[in-house]
């Protein structure tokens, strides 16, 4: 993919599994990021986390496409339900958790990641970590914080039978 402009169908768009994390298309090639700008659409079962409990330096925003899903935002649950948008300053506690009887589609918004992945934080949080989605151990470190969970899986088809 180049820096040139160009159009995709979110069913044909790349869809990746997030293992335990849910499925998501970021809408990119792997090998051309966006430079500004971070979009994808991120699909989760009843009770599946979008990854751990975080704080990043950029904002980030969210905007529940279908479906429903509880926010765990600076250790406080908030439930989200289709067309609801959750706005995420920078450095702000987060995770969002699928909830209801069937999945949950989001719209995930943000500034792409630094070089650095040491502006990440995860810290220990119990309400995340009732949703399965807190570290054991406060860390700025991607590797460490996800090193016993199943991250990455194979590219799989988008999630909607018509696709």
């Amino acid at each position: 993919m180049s820096s040139e402009w160009f159009v995709v169908n979110v069913c044909d768009a790349n869809w990746e599994s997030k293992g335990e994390f849910g499925e998501r298309t970021r809408f990119e090639s792997p090998d051309a990021r966006f430079r500004h700008f971070g979009i994808n659409v991120h699909v989760l079962n009843p009770g599946q986390a979008s990854g751990l409990y975080h704080a990043e330096e950029a904002q980030e925003g969210f905007l529940v496409l279908a479906g429903a899903c509880l926010a765990v935002i600076e250790g406080e649950e908030h439930s989200l339900r289709q067309w609801d948008y959750f706005h995420c300053p920078a450095r702000t506690r987060h995770v969002l958790v699928g909830a209801g009887d069937r999945p949950c589609t989001v719209l995930m918004v943000g500034a792409p990641r630094s070089a650095s992945l040491s502006e990440i934080l995860y810290p220990e949080d119990p309400v995340a970590a009732r949703h399965g989605a807190s570290v054991a151990k406060t860390t700025r470190s991607s590797k460490q914080a996800y090193a016993d969970r199943t991250y990455t899986g194979p590219s799989v088809r988008a999630p909607w039978p018509d696709a």
